[in-house]
């Protein structure tokens, strides 16, 4: 089986709760909630950002249950108030 290399780039207060740097290897047959509920159990102090970011794979958003075919990076987006 073949394993996938994802990177993980954080903006904004998800920025400040994680390591910089973070890279993870999952084995195929993932989607984008794997991942951070992955995230979650090493970083605990970032559960509430987690639940509230967007998510990205290049200049797309992508939903919690897209699914993970290749090695990416996965951009966390935290929400932007006011307007």
């Amino acid at each position: 089986m073949q394993t996938l290399e994802i990177k993980i780039e954080a903006f904004g207060a998800i920025e400040r709760l994680l390591p910089k740097g973070l890279t993870f290897e999952f084995a195929e047959d993932r989607v984008v909630a794997d991942v951070l509920t992955h995230i979650v159990a090493l970083y605990p102090e970032a559960t509430k950002a987690m639940e509230k970011c967007a998510c990205a794979i290049g200049e797309d958003i992508v939903t919690r249950q897209s699914p993970l075919n290749c090695s990416c990076t996965l951009v966390l987006l935290s929400p932007v108030a006011g307007g």
